[in-house]
Formats: structure tokens, C-alpha cells, sequence
């Protein structure tokens, strides 16, 4: 407290309010279910957290494709699309070179003499470029202000924190996708045997024949039908009917 009763702030307890405040942002982006969701939660914390931001989008790439892509408001579609129609701009800097690009006033900034000019027609005047570079993951979060000069140097500490913390982020949710991806795999082709197995098993007992020669009964279906193995096995075991192969008898 002061000498008149009033509590101060030291810069001790506001050190410790902003590692509160990030733990918080961390955690956030950490819990998330998907890339997606990382990415939607990664550009409301950027318009929450940052104070000069007004509106925010995020891009991920692989090769020259884009994967992913999230916004706060149309605008910065309309801004995304311009720079992909010039082929040039802060964003896709950010992502080749991945380093962080500033422009705090759009329309007469040389760096991008086509983007610059048609993002400030659109009201968009100031704009920082943040890469996401993290275990394979590839992109930018950008930072959108209808205003020059908005991004101070906390506002862009902040941003390339959020973003370093967001592809990290985004590389866990991958990593977790795969995983699942590659779980979901496996058990479909666990199930796929299993019902092979069983149409083997039905036409073995019916026609007194061995189990290479049912697979080659099914396999024949499959590719006379155009339909997968899988489906044809099904079929035997739905309708108990020999699969149509093509031919009046196959052994």
C-alpha cells in the first residue's frame, strides 16, 4: 500500500498476472480437440489478449496448399484472398521466410506495392504477420487493425508468444489426429478381416472347397461388381447368396 491506503501494483505482481494470464492461454490451446479448434481458439485469444487487435485469422499450409484456415471476421478473407490474387503480402512473407512481418501503415508501404494498397481499401491499415513454424507445422497467425501504427512493441511480443505457443499447439492436435486416424485404420481393417473371414467360412462350408479358393471367389466378385472386398464379403453374410462373379461356376 501506498502512504494513503492504496494498494500498488509492483512489477513483481504484474510479472506474475501476465505468467497467470499465458499459463491460462497455454492451457486453453492445449485442450483443444482439433487442428481447427486450436486455430479458432489461438485468433479469439489474439483479439482478447492483444490489445490493438481487432480482428484475427490464422493459415496453415502444406506445400503451397492451404489446410486450414481461420478468421474473426469476413474481412480477413477478403484480405487473405487479396493476397493470394497478388501473390504477395505480410502473411505469406511470414510464412516462407518464417520470421515476423509488421506493416503499420498498408497503403504506402513498398514491400507489397499491390496487396498493401487494396488491404487499405478494404480498411485495413495496419497488419502483423506471425509465423507458426513448430514440428512440421507451417502457417501464420495475422493480427488485423483499421488503424496505422496500431501494434506497439508489447502488442507484438504478445503475438509472436501466442503464435510460438499456438503452433506448438497445433502440432500436438496433428500428432493426436494421426494417432487417432491410424487407431480408426487399424480397426477397420481388423473388421474388414474378420468379415472376409466369415464369407470364406459360409462358401468353405457350402461348396466343400478351401479357404484360398473362397478368397479367390470373392476376390473375383469384388472386381467383376467393381465394389470392394469388403462389401462383397458383407453381402454373403446379409443375403447367405453365392457373390456374383462373372462366370456360371467358379472353384
Amino acid at each position: 500500500m501506498d502512504l494513503n491506503g492504496h494498494e500498488t501494483i509492483t512489477t513483481e505482481d504484474s510479472a506474475i498476472a501476465s505468467a497467470v494470464a499465458f499459463t491460462e492461454v497455454a492451457r486453453s490451446l492445449f485442450l483443444a480437440d482439433s487442428v481447427g479448434d486450436t486455430l479458432v481458439r489461438a485468433v479469439d485469444l489474439c483479439v482478447v489478449t492483444i490489445e490493438a487487435c481487432e480482428l484475427a485469422g490464422a493459415l496453415l499450409f502444406e506445400g503451397d496448399a492451404t489446410t486450414d484456415r481461420v478468421c474473426t471476421d469476413p474481412i480477413v478473407d477478403e484480405v487473405d484472398a487479396l493476397q493470394r490474387r497478388t501473390g504477395e503480402g505480410p502473411c505469406l512473407d511470414a510464412v516462407a521466410h518464417k520470421l515476423t512481418f509488421y506493416a503499420d501503415e498498408l497503403g504506402t508501404d513498398p514491400r507489397w506495392p499491390n496487396f498493401g494498397p487494396g488491404a487499405a481499401s478494404l480498411g485495413i491499415r495496419s497488419l502483423l504477420a506471425l509465423p507458426m513454424a513448430a514440428n512440421g507445422t507451417s502457417g501464420a497467425i495475422n493480427l488485423y487493425s483499421r488503424y496505422s501504427q496500431a501494434f506497439g512493441v508489447i502488442d507484438r511480443a504478445r503475438g509472436l508468444l501466442l503464435a510460438a505457443m499456438a503452433g506448438f499447439a497445433c502440432s500436438t492436435a496433428r500428432a493426436h489426429e494421426d494417432e487417432e486416424r491410424r487407431a480408426e485404420n487399424l480397426h477397420a481393417a481388423l473388421v474388414t478381416r474378420e468379415l472376409i473371414g466369415q464369407a470364406q467360412g459360409i462358401l468353405i462350408e457350402r461348396e466343400r472347397i478351401t479357404a484360398d479358393q473362397a478368397f479367390h471367389i470373392l476376390r473375383q466378385a469384388s472386381q467383376h461388381l467393381n465394389v470392394k472386398l469388403r462389401e462383397v464379403a458383407q453381402d454373403l453374410i446379409d443375403t447367405g447368396e453365392r457373390p456374383d462373379t462373372g462366370s456360371t461356376r467358379s472353384s
